[in-house]
Parts: C-alpha cells; structure tokens; sequence
C-alpha cells in the first residue's frame, strides 16, 4: 500500500443534510435520481440532486431500521418498528411505499401509497434482532427480501406484495460456536450469473453462498474467517468484498480470489467505476480516512481524512459520504483529460496508459497518450522505445507524423519496423509501400524483401499495394521479386510487362500466356501483342489461333459450334496488334478461316483481307527505311561508308527491277485471292454476302481491281455498272460481249443495255462502224429502240458515214411498210363490219320486226299463245320462260360473257400500277395505249354504266 503512488483523480464538495430531516440518520438509500434517508422517529426523507428535501412522510411509528430504493421500479422498501398499545411492546414490521402514489393524510403532505404491510416475526420465524438487509429486483412485481440475523439465520421473504402473493423462507448459516457473536449475520450480497441466483452471506466466523435456485437451497462454505464488521459490497462482476483489518478480500462462487493488504479497521466498503472504497479508520491516530484505490493501475485515486463516516452511496455519479453530524461531502471524479495532464506533468506516462486502458477510454484517446509518450522517448533520444509507442498508435495517429520524424538515414532501421507493422495491419497506402521497399532496397536487406514479399501465408496480396510494389521492384532492378508479385497476385500484364520491355525473354512469356485462362490470355495478347508480333510472330499467331478457335473445347464442353463460338473471343479483337504486321495478319486470317467456316465475325474478317488482298502495297514505309539507318552515321544522320554508297550505286537498279517484279507477282496473287473471296463468300443461294458490299467497291476501285468490280456489279443486278466499267476501259470488244450476256430479256437480262451502248458509240467520235452494226443487229432483232431514235443517236458520231445503217433503215422502211398495209386493210374491215351494225340498229329503231317461227325454240313444238318473241328473232312459249321473261336464254351467255369483259376491262383501267407496267414492259408502249383507247377504256368519261345498258338491252331484246 506504501509503495502506491497517491494522485488526486476526485475533487469534493461540502453539503449538509437540511434542517427539515429531524432525528438521527439511522438508514439511507439511493436510486432513480434521490437520496432516502431513515430517521430514528420512524420519518422517511427524500432528497433531490440539490440534496434539498422533497418532502418526507411517517414511515413506522418509532423507528426506520433499514430501507432501500428500488432501481427498476420507484418503490421503497422499509423495516422499521411500530410502537403496540403496551408502551414496553414493539413489533418489527416490513413495508412496501408506491412512490408514484399519493394519498392525503391529514392537514401534511402527502404521503405515499403503503402497498404492503408485513409483520416480519411470527411463531413459525421466531423473532431475533436484525443485523443486516437486502432486496433484489426480480421480474416485476416480484421481489426477494433477505434479512440477516444475529443468530445466524436469514429470513426470506418472496413474492409480489402488491397483490399478496408471498413466500417465506429459512436459511440457515452452520454455526459451530456456542457464542452467538460469531454467526451473526454481519452482511449479505446477491448474485445472478445467467440461471444462477445465489446469495453471499458472511458472519465473523465464515463466508458462505446459497444457490437459490435449488429447492432447498444448498450451501457452500467459501472461507472460515469471515468478517465482524458492516464493511461488505460488491463489484461490478458480483465479487464479494469484505474488509478486515489487515486486508480487503473479494470472493468468488469458487472462493477466495485476490487481496489487497491494506491496513486499518474498514469501517464502511463500496465499489463505484471500478475503484474500490474504504473508509479506514487508524487506531493509532484516531482518524478516518476516505480512499479510493485503482485496483488495476495499483494506484491511489484520491484520499482525504474525514469525520465520522455513518453512510457511503453512489448516486448522480458522485460518491456521497454522510457524516454522523448530517454533514455531507461529494466526491466526484475528475474528467479524463484533467487527470492525464496531472500525469503529463509529472512524467508518468506508463500511467497515464495504464489508467485509460483500465478504464476503457476510447482508441483515440489512447492512441494519444501513447503519442504523447513516444514524443517523450523520442526527446530523450529513446528511439527504439519511441518506435514501440508509436507502433502502438497505428490506426489512429496519423502514419506521417511518425515517418516524418524517422526519415533520418540513421534511423532507417526504426521506420522499417514501424512501415512492417503498417502494413501488418492493411493500413498502409502506397506510398507507405513505395517507402518500405525503398528501405528495403537501399539497406539491401534481400532476407526482409524475400520475407515481405514472399510472404508464405499467403497474405502478401493484402498487406500491400501490389501495383506500388512491382513499380519500385522494377525501378530498383528486383525483376524477380516483381515479378513474384505479379505471379501471385494475378496481374499478368505486370508479368509480362517485365519479360517483355524489361528482361526481352519472349519465349517465357509466350509460354505464361499459354498457361493463363483463355479470357486472360486474351487480355494480355491484346495488350503485348505489338511486341510479340515483332519478334515472335509465328508463335504468337498460334496463340491466337488457340484463344480463338480452342480446339478440343467444343467437344469438351458439349456446347453447338455456333454457341460456342459466339462464346469465343474474335479475331477481330485482335486487329491492333498488327498494325506493322499486316503480313502476319493476312497469314492468321487466312489459317482462321479455313478452320472456322460460321464464325459470328465472318463480315469483318473477311473485309480486312479483302482490304490486304487488294491494297498495292502490304508493307510499311518504316520497313523500307531499316537498311539506310543501318548504313547512317547515328552522330551526323548521314551516310559515312563509301562502300555501301557505290554498293547501293550499281545495284540499286537491278534490286529495283527486282523489287518492282516481286511485288507485281505478290500483287497478282493476292488479287487472286481476293476474287477467290468475293466469289466464295457470296454463295448463289444467298441474298446477302458475307462481306460489306460497299466497302468491297470502294477497295476494289483505290485499288483498280477490275475483276472484282465486274463480278460486284454483275451480283447486284447492276448492269449498267458492268457496262460503265468496259466504257472506261475502252474494251469494245468485251462491252459487246457482255451486252449479249446481260441483255437477254428471255434470261432475266435488261436489253436497254443495248441502247446504252449504241449511245455511247454514238459519243464515241471516232470510227467504230462494225460495233454499231453489231449492235444494230440485237437492236433490230429484238426491237429496243425506234428506227429515227437510232438516227439521231449515231449521227453525233462524225466519224460513222450512212452506209453503217443503211441495210438497217431499209429493213425497218420495208417492215413499216408492211404493217401500214396491214392496218389499212385492218381499218377497212372494222369500218364494213361498223357500218352494218349501225345499220342493223337503225333498223331496229325504226321499222317493224316480223316473227314467223311457227316452233318454240326450246322444245321445238307448236308455237301457240301466250308466246314470248325475242328482237334476236328467237320465241318462246311462256311456259318454256318460267320467270326469265327478260332475256333470251339462247343469246343470253353470250351477251353476258361480253358484260363480263367490259366489266373487267373498266375494273382494271382503275388499276394504274398495272397500266404503268404494261407500258414499261413492253416494246412499244404505245400501242398498249392505244389498246386501252381502243378498249373504251380510258376515253370513257359516263359514271352510269346502267344507262348504256339498258340502251344496249332494249336494242338486243324484245318482249310481246
């Protein structure tokens, strides 16, 4: 105890009890915000915060003996004496106060509800003098009452009061002694722990526990030597703590657990925020001395002598000390800063770390008395027990504050430790990282590297900045080391970023592309595929090939090609690598295609080698300027080697010849095999190629590729085109021939291309006379155009004398001939066959029709009356008519037949789609407008077709 060091963590404060409260304090209690006093007339007192009376009621008609508030509920438990009508005669009794219920009583204040009365003392628990009590809160409304006695029993009472349901119960303490001093009860304290209640009871002579929940309550002795005193409490973990004049012990439900040894009678004991309260009173002296221990920091919190000491409480966070005089004093504690400065000034910053520890303070608090500690060490020159602090704040100090301090080359070894332990804890950035590995590379500490790096656990993924890690690996030339990393770690395109730019080992790396996952591998090749392309190029096509086709997976799987395929990554992915390597592009296009027929991507890969078969030329510029670098003065940029000059001088014409030869015969095949692809990609069953029909022309014509455009062309029905491209070229004799592939109507050809092409003979201006006779012929044969349209075509051609179209202009002279005359004798036969039907009808107008048919013409007997007669000279006897008296049933079909057709004729002179395609189609469109002026059809302006017919009837038909 002598050895603990004494601070002054509480400060008090002076009150007194008011006036108000008479008698002697002979018991106190606090809870729910007030203080309840007990007199000795029997008065209960409650005092509020200010410690001022609120008011007070008579309780027991003599004296309060204990009482206690309740925590959960506001109800006040009291036994005390009541005065019997024999004045020498008392009895003990026990009552319970609602607090929260008023009742009049009289001209005072008034007082509380009394929900229960009990006479404690019957014949069956005989009476004995009370030396100590205690009431537990279980669930509400029901309470457990112990009361300790001076013979060594307790009494219990249990039950709801309110409603008078109660239990009471005997425990019995084992009393070996005959003398009754030594198993009084002199103390007792509850004890939950989960299903467990049990009770501590202690005497002067042991220490015993009752387990309550068993039925009966079984007892276990937990020491031999107990304690005469009212010293007894409890900690906040349900420790017993009894005080005797050598120590203060604390007892468990296994028994006796620590002591502390500290001298002096403890008068009274409490426990309040984990510190220990003694009220020692020195025999020696004569004084009594308040203190408050710090059981885990072994460090005196606050101590004060003081009077006579009657009650110890805890309420409003002080500790409230009642002195035998109503005097009181309020020890409160101190905040937390308040006490850590005292600390601070003395230097005492083991404790100051100790007491917020202890009392749980929050991490940044802590963090800030253990910086504050560094700080001092690190003044002292204490470097490695500054660093230890400062380890011990990762997480709420900031990590520059520390660094900054250690930058110091001399103290790089202590920033290493503190760096480690950063990242330890997933704390640290990036430049965190950057710094530990700059650390580890200038102490040259390839252990520590290898250990942080290659860290076995598995946690080296986590405990850094991977990315940050490889840079500075790289930058300090730890290639290995970063690539370790990048392995592990799954970054792959730092992994090969390495082999590539910085080792060269391009083999290694195409073989760590092959051991990658296929969607991984593909994300690196898009990314390095320049490099390997330039030197590995044959490898790393297969590699595509791989990534791209997967040959073996489609069975594997069991997916459908074209399901699997679209689940593949495309060559068109990859097209940027290859942008200096556009011969190893065509050679890996080429190898896909002839693997993979249905292809999702077929458009656009057969559209970049449509674009590499037909360019002129397939290599770069940079390719050809290689040999003159080589030959260059890399100091002046010019040439520096004669040899090399007059080399250049007498072969340059001789390569160049040869050059120009193997590019015309690459050129030659490529285009080849560019026709081959226009052709194959767009089979006949298809409408659509599988290509991009525009794109195709547009290269085709850059690159002046005549066949390929012919065949486009000639697929899209694009005759004219076809044409077009032999008029350009000025080929006479494949424009002829293609005419008379493409202008066969009977084939689906178009023979206007015939027309075309006289035209363009016709602005040819020069002499071309057995092309147009020619032409002239399929012209003739199938009558494309007029004989004067012909003539005025070829007459702009100043070099074509008549004689070219003079056979032809005879032949259509001759042919016109004919069919004038044929229509003349034509006309004359209409105009005979018209003029005896006008004549008939103005017979019928205007002379009488004689009938002398003597038969009915249906059933060819005698004509007798009634008798139907026809104008078409038919009769009929009425019989024979039935109900069709109107029309002649032998005339009738055919002048129906001839409705029908008109009829027709004007339903389709409404469709003008159909008119337009007749003139369009046919040679000479005016005769079929002719026709349809022939027909009535067009000319035709009367909207009553009713009225011509019964004209019509009434000349054809005749009823008597």
């Amino acid at each position: 105890m002598y050895q603990w060091r004494k601070f002054e963590f509480f400060e008090e404060k002076k009150s007194r009890i008011p006036d108000e409260v008479e008698g002697g304090i002979r018991c106190c209690s606090s809870g729910r915000g007030k203080i309840v006093l007990g007199s000795e007339n029997g008065t209960v007192s409650l005092l509020d915060r200010g410690f001022q009376l609120q008011y007070s009621f008579q309780a027991h008609s003599s004296s309060v003996l204990f009482l206690q508030q309740l925590k959960q509920r506001n109800i006040l438990v009291t036994v005390g004496e009541e005065e019997q009508i024999p004045p020498q005669q008392s009895v003990t009794c026990l009552k319970v106060f609602d607090l929260d219920k008023r009742v009049e009583e009289g001209p005072s204040s008034p007082s509380p509800d009394c929900v229960q009365i009990l006479r404690i003392f019957t014949n069956q628990f005989p009476a004995a003098q009370i030396t100590s009590f205690l009431v537990f809160e279980e669930t509400p409304p029901i309470i457990f009452i112990a009361l300790g006695l001076d013979n060594g029993g307790i009494y219990c009472i249990q039950g709801d009061f309110a409603r008078e349901r109660i239990k009471r119960s005997k425990l019995e303490v084992d009393s070996s002694h005959f003398d009754k001093k030594q198993f009084s009860i002199t103390g007792l304290g509850f004890r939950v722990d989960g299903q467990a209640f049990q009770l501590f009871a202690v005497t002067p002579s042991s220490v015993s526990l009752f387990n309550l929940q068993n039925q009966p309550p079984n007892r276990q002795t937990l020491d031999h030597i107990g304690s005469s005193t009212i010293g007894v409490a409890l900690s906040d973990r349900s420790e017993l703590i009894i005080g005797r004049h050598e120590a203060v012990y604390f007892y468990e439900v296994d028994g006796r657990g620590p002591c502390w040894a500290f001298e002096g009678e403890k008068k009274l004991l409490g426990w309040f925020r984990g510190y220990l309260l003694c009220v020692i009173t020195d025999h020696r002296t004569g004084k009594n001395t308040f203190n408050v221990y710090d059981l885990k920091n072994h460090l005196i919190a606050h101590s004060i002598v003081v009077q006579d000491v009657s009650h110890m409480l805890c309420e409003w966070g002080s500790i409230v000390l009642i002195m035998a005089d109503k005097s009181a004093l309020f020890v409160v504690e101190k905040d937390m800063e308040s006490k850590l400065d005292m600390l601070f000034k003395k230097n005492l910053y083991t404790v100051a770390i100790n007491l917020v520890q202890s009392q749980q303070a929050d991490a940044v608090a802590t963090a800030e008395v253990l910086r504050k500690y560094g700080d001092h060490l690190y003044g002292k020159q204490e470097y490695d027990e500054a660093m230890a602090q400062y380890i011990l704040t990762i997480g709420h100090l900031e990590p520059s504050f520390v660094i900054q301090k250690f930058l110091d080359a001399q103290r790089i070894y202590n920033l290493t430790s503190y760096l480690e332990k950063l990242h330890e804890k997933g704390l640290a950035s990036k430049d965190h990282t950057t710094l530990l590995l700059n650390c580890y590379t200038k102490l040259k500490d390839v252990e520590k590297l290898n250990i942080f790096i290659k860290s076995e656990d598995g946690a080296g993924e986590h405990k850094f900045d991977v990315e940050t890690a490889i840079r500075v690996c790289r930058a300090a030339n730890y290639h290995e080391h970063a690539m370790y990393v990048a392995k592990k770690a799954e970054r792959h395109e730092w992994y090969l970023k390495i082999l590539l730019e910085d080792l060269g080992r391009y083999d290694e790396a195409l073989q760590y592309i092959n051991s990658l996952e296929p969607s991984q591998a593909g994300v690196t090749v898009k990314e390095y595929g320049k490099i390997l392309i330039e030197h590995k190029p044959r490898e790393t096509n297969e590699i595509l090939m791989r990534l791209c086709t997967e040959e073996g997976e489609l069975t594997k799987r069991g997916f459908s090609n074209v399901t699997f395929l679209s689940m593949l990554p495309s060559p068109v992915d990859f097209l940027n690598i290859f942008v200096h390597h556009p011969q190893s592009l065509m050679e890996f296009l080429e190898k896909y295609t002839d693997k993979v027929k249905d292809s999702p991507a077929q458009v656009e890969i057969h559209n970049t080698l449509l674009e590499l078969y037909l360019t002129r030329v397939l290599e770069f510029p940079s390719l050809s300027q290689t040999a003159i670098s080589e030959n260059s003065d890399h100091r002046t940029g010019r040439v520096s080697h004669a040899p090399a000059i007059s080399n250049v001088a007498s072969n340059g014409r001789i390569n160049l010849i040869q050059n120009n030869v193997d590019e015309d015969k690459d050129l030659h095949e490529r285009h080849q095999k560019g026709l081959l692809l226009l052709k194959s990609a767009w089979p006949s069953e298809q409408e659509q190629p599988l290509y991009d029909v525009d794109l195709a022309i547009i290269l085709c014509e850059m690159n002046s590729f005549k066949e390929g455009l012919l065949y486009i062309y000639e697929k899209l029905k694009l005759y004219k085109e076809v044409i077009s491209c032999y008029m350009q070229a000025h080929d006479h004799e494949g424009l002829i021939a293609c005419c008379k592939r493409l202008g066969n109507l009977d084939k689906g050809g178009d023979p206007s291309l015939w027309a075309d092409l006289l035209k363009y003979f016709g602005e040819l201006g020069e002499d071309c006379s057995k092309e147009v006779k020619e032409v002239l012929t399929y012209i003739e044969r199938d009558d494309i155009l007029p004989p004067i349209i012909v003539i005025q075509t070829l007459s702009r051609n100043p070099s074509l004398t008549l004689s070219v179209i003079k056979d032809y202009v005879a032949r259509k002279l001759e042919q016109e001939s004919k069919l004038i005359d044929e229509n003349r004798t034509a006309i004359e036969k209409y105009q005979e066959e018209t003029s005896a039907m006008r004549k008939e009808v103005h017979d019928l107008r205007t002379n009488a029709r004689i009938f002398q048919l003597s038969k009915c013409t249906a059933c060819t007997f005698t004509l007798d009356l009634p008798a139907v007669h026809f104008m078409c000279m038919h009769s009929f006897h009425q019989r024979c008519l039935g109900d069709n008296e109107i029309e002649c049933p032998e005339c009738a079909p055919e002048y129906r037949a001839v409705l029908d057709m008109k009829r027709s004729l004007e339903q389709n002179s409404k469709n003008q789609d159909c008119f337009f395609q007749q003139v369009r189609t046919s040679k000479d469109g005016f005769s079929v407008i002719a026709e349809y002026f022939g027909k009535g059809i067009i000319s035709k302006t009367s909207t009553e077709p009713s009225d011509a017919l019964q004209t019509t009837k009434s000349y054809s038909n005749g009823n008597f």
